[in-house]
């Protein structure tokens, strides 16, 4: 990890903001899917990017309360 200049808990760093605004955009693509139209491992691959998006903003949620 990067070392960045200490914030105020609560507030988030550039890279907690770029993960954050990562998942949205990866969520945002998920809801514009047509569900009905992907294959099954085309949903198995998207439920897995969301897990992952999940996970990383669950870390963030640790790292900011953390502080």
């Amino acid at each position: 990890m990067t070392h960045e200049q200490p914030h105020p808990t609560g507030a988030l760093t550039n890279l907690q903001r770029a993960r954050i605004d990562y998942a949205r955009r990866e969520l945002d693509s998920a809801r514009a899917e047509d569900l009905a139209q992907l294959p099954a491992d085309g949903l198995i691959l998207m439920v897995e990017r969301l897990r992952g998006r999940l996970g990383e903003v669950l870390d963030i949620i640790d790292e900011v309360v953390e502080l």
